[in-house]
């Protein structure tokens, strides 16, 4: 990297405290000068950010990557290529691999395998042993490899005096428990929302109470505890509004709301289409606005895209016996800008702290956190200093949603043909360019 020089010209940057217009000039790696203009040095790599936005590279708290095992639906390179294809520069990868990653050796593997990749990848803990929801991972053992972040995503660790027991040991650890809210009895098996689309399809559907009720035992376990816990992909706003007044009343808890629930309701599985099949499941539009409106008036904490890949195998079947989830890393930037009220009108101090500050805060990716000393720091501000993870953001651009534009091994999203308001121009991961004019270049 030594000697490599980008400048990004002619952007408007956005910082905590709002947008500026401003040159940013990188050499090896970090932010030497963020200046109203700057010439471009020799030899410079000049990516143009006019009608752009540029603010630091976004933060997935919640990928699968599928590997190991899972190659067939995505790899670590097919899956961070579409990430920085959606301006992320850094993705959380969930421990439902095969191994599960819930001994140190996976993780190193992952790891590994992720050295050179398009977005930087920190690995998710198993939060038990095989993700079976009995016994407690080595956490002690994750943490010395590497890991912040634990959970059994994909599955809801449903035995209390277990997950009461993670919170104390992870808070030993300075780690962070994260849940899957689902109470099986009362999912019973549900494949969508319990309601009336669900009676009219004649599909098993699932009540939003199987998410609250979890939310709220858990909520009484951090009091408990005095742990930091994490709620993943909320979709209930009864869910949201019980984590934002713990916050409130200063529990160390946050909250994650997927792309999806944003975009989505229950009345699109009326073809019986399986890209729509995702847990939690899609809500009925009243409660999508709702939370849409929990978004905007700062009730979640950050947004993320759950991105799940399936090959065609396990999701051309029928509803009931599709797999569940749907790809969500190129457009959750797009989705989140639409649902804030599109370009023009959404707050893109809001729309980079819900995918970039907030979230690698909470995946212990900011430069204040010790772990990351020797690493690239994320989500930071844009002052000189800083390591240089960026995204840029075409307000004026609008992205078609096709086949062709997928970078993902699999093919399994619901927007085909959906028009979203923004693009990503540029990605800059460690001050080299990932993605160029739109364009992919690792």
């Amino acid at each position: 990297m030594s000697g490599v020089r980008v400048l990004v010209e002619g952007g408007t940057i956005v910082e905590p405290q709002g947008p500026r217009r401003a040159d940013v000039l990188v050499v090896d790696g970090v932010i030497a000068a963020v200046e109203d203009r700057i010439d471009a040095p020799a030899g410079a790599i000049v990516l143009d950010a006019s009608g752009c936005a540029v603010g630091p590279g976004l933060v997935d708290l919640h990928a699968h990557l599928r590997e190991p095992g899972g190659e067939e639906a995505e790899t670590i390179e097919t899956g961070t290529r579409a990430g920085a294809l959606g301006g992320f520069t850094a993705v959380v990868a969930m421990p439902n691999t095969t191994p599960a990653c819930d001994v140190a050796s996976v993780v190193a593997q992952v790891l590994e395998r992720a050295a050179g990749a398009s977005c930087d990848v920190a690995v998710a803990g198993a939060l038990t042993v095989g993700r079976q929801g009995e016994a407690l991972a080595p956490m002690a053992e994750l943490v010395a490899a590497g890991v912040t972040l634990f959970t059994d995503d994909g599955a809801c660790v449903l035995d209390g005096d277990l997950m009461r027991r993670a919170l104390e040991y992870a808070h030993g650890l300075g780690a962070t428990c994260a849940q899957h809210c689902e109470d099986a009895a009362l999912a019973a098996g549900g494949v969508m929302h319990e309601g009336a689309w669900s009676s009219k399809l004649g599909l098993r559907g699932q009540p939003a109470l199987a998410e609250t009720a979890v939310v709220a035992r858990d909520l009484g376990l951090v009091e408990l505890t005095g742990a930091r816990m994490h709620f993943l992909h909320l979709s209930a706003p009864a869910s949201v509004r019980l984590v934002a007044e713990a916050r409130d009343r200063g529990l160390p808890v946050t909250c994650e709301v997927a792309p999806h629930h944003l975009a989505l309701d229950d009345a699109h599985c009326e073809g019986y289409d399986p890209a729509y099949k995702v847990n939690p499941p899609l809500r009925p539009v009243e409660l999508r606005e709702e939370l849409t409106g929990l978004l905007r008036d700062g009730a979640i904490d950050a947004v993320a895209t759950d991105h799940a890949p399936h090959p065609p195998e396990s999701k051309d079947r029928p509803f009931e016996d599709a797999a569940f989830g749907m790809l969500g890393l190129q457009h959750a930037l797009g989705l989140t800008v639409e649902a804030l009220g599109g370009p023009g009108r959404a707050d893109l101090v809001q729309v980079f702290a819900l995918l970039a500050r907030r979230p690698a805060a909470i995946a212990r990716l900011r430069a204040e956190d010790p772990r990351v000393a020797g690493h690239a720091a994320h989500g930071g501000d844009l002052g000189v200093g800083s390591d240089a993870n960026l995204c840029v953001v075409d307000l004026e651009t609008p992205h078609v949603v096709t086949l062709a534009s997928l970078a993902s091994r699999s093919r399994n999203s619901p927007y085909l043909g959906r028009t979203l308001p923004v693009s990503v121009r540029h990605t800059v991961l460690r001050g080299v360019p990932t993605v160029r004019d739109a364009v992919a270049t690792r």
